[in-house]
């Protein structure tokens, strides 16, 4: 699989989209201005304390409070609210664990306000971005991620992803992280460590060490709420996490990130440093690869498949809805069962890919094409939960209802991807409604009567829509005596008359030019007809 990530870099914000051979399947969108990113760690202030939620509510400098469960203080919450406290006063002098006297962990199944207290001060770290009405979500759980590890404070546990298969490669990750990691510090091996040497995860974990030096020396004398540890930028966040061996290019717009990109591969994979690419054609980048047309078809309400089929995507406030229909799809020598199973097939393909592309989140409720065998619904099952495998979001999928729906609830971690794929009418504006077109000729024909009467020219040009132009023009008299809309007009008010399609206006829209091809302001047209006729009326 070729993997290309294309970077679009415009005055306020970076678009980032992933292209998994030459399909859409990840977009990100980053502006310059965003906080309260995934990795953000800060300095909050307990706001109050809810015991009935087992939760508190803290300020974190967001207009919202985020929300703190009990469950994601951790269980060396002890230990870290002893660290913060001993480096914001200054007794924490040294950044690192050693000699650090830890605390023992809490009780799991314990209470929030056996814990925290209003006023207190906490350090906290982003888990969910503010997504509609609500505030952050956060944990106390701090980690710092690299390309390799994650490091994780106040802990000696050496943990390893579960994607690593190999035995002998989980033995050897485990042996070189016991003999390169600090005191204090517990790591999380990632997935793309395999094959690694000790060099190159020792550079990753002196980065985070690094990283944890920053934050403590941004601690020291800090007053809440205020960052003290901000993640990479998204762009460079993401690199960190996808970028594999099967990247092909970086395309980016923008000559400075095109640079920040390599410098910043050179330090995590060397050898894809060459692979960025600055892009410097006329034509929009996305516009280049395809990738707006893809977003217009995947972003709608309703979303074709290529075999004919298509869903109809729904959103709620409480879930998303999507059904599965046949469509005009050719059913071909195979039966009623044979069709409806090839159909909801392909169209989980296309469901797995929207929900990670649009990062839909929360509850998914699917109405695949009903199924009589037993085998045919376990087959969708099965496919939908190890095409779901691949998502970086945790998903769970449960079996087909007896009414055959398919349940899904998803991680959600950051707001919904979502792109606007309709405009408003620019000739109802919205309405549904616009002047009845059987009239507007009247209508044409009334204005031109008030402008001749009023600005006394040779010749004027009317400027309509194509298919109006067409009806004006069309001849609509006899072999022996050719005549047209346009032309009565011309003849009943003794002037010469052009019309001008434009495409660009609306059905019922209309202007008038003078010979000198200035437009003519229609507006003081009436005002102008009743001071004619004031004049005349004195002189009567």
């Amino acid at each position: 699989m070729n993997i290309e990530l294309v970077i679009n870099a415009q005055n306020d914000e970076v678009d980032i989209a992933v292209l998994e051979d030459k399909v859409l399947s990840e977009l990100h969108k980053q502006k310059s201005d965003s906080s309260y990113q995934v990795g953000d760690i800060y300095l909050g202030k307990v706001r109050n304390v809810v015991p009935s939620l087992n939760a508190c509510f803290v300020d974190v400098g967001h207009e919202k409070d985020a929300f703190l469960h009990y469950l994601d203080l951790g269980p060396q919450y002890a230990s870290l609210s002893k660290y913060v406290k001993f480096s914001i006063s200054g007794k924490q002098t040294k950044p690192m664990l050693d000699g650090f006297k830890m605390e023992p962990d809490i009780n799991k199944n314990g209470k929030i306000n056996e814990r925290v207290t209003s006023g207190n001060t906490i350090l906290v770290q982003i888990a969910k971005e503010p997504i509609s009405s609500k505030g952050p979500r956060l944990t106390t759980e701090i980690t710092l991620a690299g390309r390799y590890v994650v490091l994780v404070p106040f802990s000696d546990k050496i943990s390893i992803s579960s994607r690593v298969k190999s035995v002998d490669e989980r033995n050897r990750l485990k042996r070189l992280m016991q003999s390169i990691l600090p005191p204090g510090f517990g790591v999380i091996i990632r997935t793309v460590a395999v094959g690694k040497k000790v060099a190159e995860l020792d550079s990753d974990l002196r980065s985070l060490v690094e990283r944890w030096q920053a934050m403590h020396g941004n601690l020291q004398r800090s007053a809440a709420p205020k960052m003290i540890l901000g993640e990479l930028n998204k762009t460079s966040a993401l690199l960190r996490d996808i970028l594999s061996s099967e990247f092909t290019s970086i395309h980016v717009n923008d000559e400075q990130l095109a640079n920040e990109i390599k410098i910043f591969l050179a330090d995590i994979e060397p050898e894809k440093e060459k692979i960025v690419k600055h892009y410097s054609g006329k034509v929009d980048i996305f516009d280049r690869f395809g990738i707006y047309k893809q977003i217009k078809a995947s972003f709608g309400r309703q979303v074709n498949i290529r075999n004919g089929g298509y869903l109809i995507v729904e959103h709620t406030e409480a879930m998303h809805v999507i059904d599965v229909n046949s469509g005009n799809r050719k059913p071909g020598e195979q039966n009623q069962e044979q069709n409806a199973l090839e159909t909801n097939m392909e169209c989980a393909k296309e469901i797995a890919r929207l929900l990670k592309l649009r990062d839909m989140g929360g509850i998914i409720v699917i109405d695949f094409i009903d199924m009589q065998k037993r085998e045919n619904r376990k087959k969708l099952h099965d496919s939908l939960k190890a095409l779901l495998k691949e998502d970086k979001a945790k998903s769970n999928v449960l079996a087909p209802s007896r009414f055959g729906l398919v349940e899904i609830t998803r991680q959600r971690v950051r707001p919904e991807t979502d792109i606007k794929t309709a405009e408003k009418c620019p000739t109802c504006n919205g309405t549904g409604e616009i002047g009845a077109s059987i009239l507007l000729t009247d209508d044409i024909e009334h204005r031109l009567t008030n402008v001749i009467a009023v600005t006394k020219q040779p010749s004027y040009a009317i400027c309509v829509h194509p298919y109006v132009e067409s009806f004006l023009t069309k001849n609509l008299g006899t072999w022996w005596k050719k005549s047209s809309v346009l032309r009565d007009w011309s003849a009943k008010h003794g002037v010469k008359l052009e019309v001008r399609p434009v495409g660009s206006y609306a059905l019922t829209e209309y202007r008038f030019f003078d010979k000198d091809d200035e437009e003519i302001d229609l507006s003081f047209i009436p005002t102008a007809i009743k001071e004619e006729l004031k004049e005349e009326l004195k002189e009567v």
